[in-house]
């Protein structure tokens, strides 16, 4: 049964996204191989991306472009391919490659995929979707990207979260260009 993981980039202080949106933070230019790897790694890694609206619009607005392709064709290549789900009551349809739009209860379908047998299953920003399926219990495993910057404003990704969420530190990994992973899991 395939596993619900989340990815995000984070500041220091905790927000994931800043004023209007803006992620351009957490894109910077650091010439970081093992990181830049990393991330190559898990774009190209199989199993499906899941999204809400915002974040899909944002992704499908940027990675099929022939932008994306030339500044990181790894990343962009191994996204394109992957299997999509968003998550929309507003969207008409999907029309990024590989694109499957849910208009319906998201709780009980993200239940029903993951019975079915596949890869894991990834969530890439979509802060929305993240606190509804923290709360419904339906998250494997957090894994928070921490980038050495503060913004002093912005959105966090448990905007909505209702009740805390107790989890436990699985794993770290640290990156030369100063970002340090953190994976979580649920806590008992």
């Amino acid at each position: 049964m395939p596993r619900l993981i989340v990815f995000n980039n984070v500041t220091v202080d905790g927000y994931f996204a800043g004023i209007n949106s803006d992620m351009r933070w957490a894109h910077r230019d650091t010439q970081d191989a093992e990181y830049h790897a990393f991330v190559a790694g898990n774009a190209s890694g199989g199993g499906q991306l899941l999204f809400g609206r915002v974040t899909y619009e944002m992704m499908a607005s940027y990675w099929p472009t022939p932008m994306a392709l030339k500044n990181d064709p790894e990343v962009a290549q191994g996204i394109n391919r992957l299997s999509k789900v968003v998550f929309s009551r507003t969207l008409n349809s999907a029309t990024w490659s590989n694109t499957r739009l849910v208009k319906s209860d998201m709780l009980a379908e993200v239940r029903k995929m993951k019975k079915e047998p596949g890869k894991d299953m990834a969530i890439l920003g979509s802060g929305s979707l993240v606190a509804q399926l923290g709360q419904a219990g339906l998250i494997d495993e957090f894994q928070v990207m921490v980038n050495p910057i503060v913004l002093g404003k912005g959105r966090s990704m448990f905007d909505g979260l209702e009740n805390r969420l107790n989890l436990k530190l699985a794993q770290t990994r640290a990156f030369k260009n100063g970002n340090v992973l953190l994976s979580y899991e649920p806590a008992a």
